[in-house]
């Protein structure tokens, strides 16, 4: 093999970023020189890379496959071989090159930052609920504003120290604030009821966080409610109570 046939294989793994120490200064260098040749071949190949990324169904290789591909790509980035069979050709390399990409745009990359990934939808999920308590928060200030505005207390029929609290205002709804109440169990949600009507009048469904806390805006309408109640129901609400009674009003 002669020494540009070299070049024309480093090309096809330098596309990938795979070259490194002496092969990718000796490289560069070659393409600092002005080979057009090596340039077209490295356009070429990241181009083939790109389309195999985006055509290709997404999957995660087998252990040994990835580490065939390195194998190949090793003894191909080795620039002093005796042996032409050492040498990948260029339309070999650039195959390799191109299914290592499609690899690491599957599954390598996605299991490289899935933990990262991870983290950050829980930042931000911990952050979402964050400013809802503030807003819960600021929204009871306003109505307590208002001197027509009532704080009904509930407590949890268990025993436990499960409490809530509803600040209601007849003309502008009310904000319901929970402590201490475990998450529903799965397929379920806790739902609020006002009390006094000839009938429970739903008032909306609402989940509790890791810590028992939840915040929710009850919508004003129909008959002032006299007291609330929150029952375990299933996750899509239902028009009446079905479910046993987890809080209620004194």
């Amino acid at each position: 093999m002669n020494d540009h046939e070299t070049y024309e294989t480093l090309a096809a793994v330098y596309a990938v970023g795979a070259l490194e120490g002496d092969d990718l200064a000796r490289f560069e260098a070659h393409l600092a020189e002005g080979c057009d040749r090596c340039e077209v071949i490295v356009r070429e190949s990241r181009e083939a890379m790109a389309r195999m990324a985006l055509t290709a169904t997404p999957a995660v290789p087998p252990p040994e496959v990835k580490a065939a591909l390195h194998a190949r790509i090793d003894a191909a980035t080795r620039p002093f071989r005796a042996s032409r069979r050492g040498w990948l050709t260029w339309a070999a390399a650039t195959a390799v090159v191109a299914a290592l990409a499609v690899m690491v745009a599957s599954g390598v990359v996605a299991s490289r930052y899935e933990a990262k990934l991870g983290q950050v939808a829980r930042e931000v999920a911990a952050e979402r609920e964050r400013l809802k308590r503030q807003e819960a928060a600021l929204r009871a200030l306003e109505l307590l504003r208002d001197p027509a505005t009532r704080v009904v207390e509930l407590r949890g029929t268990s025993g436990a120290e499960v409490m809530a609290r509803v600040i209601w205002n007849d003309k502008a709804g009310g904000q319901l604030i929970v402590a201490n109440l475990p998450p529903a169990p799965a397929g379920k949600a806790y739902e609020l009821w006002a009390l006094g009507g000839a009938q429970p009048r739903p008032a909306g469904l609402f989940q509790v966080d890791a810590d028992g806390r939840a915040a929710q805006t009850v919508d004003a309408g129909g008959e002032p409610p006299k007291g609330f109640a929150v029952t375990l129901e299933p996750a899509t609400g239902v028009p009446a109570p079905t479910g046993p009674i987890v809080m209620a009003s004194r």
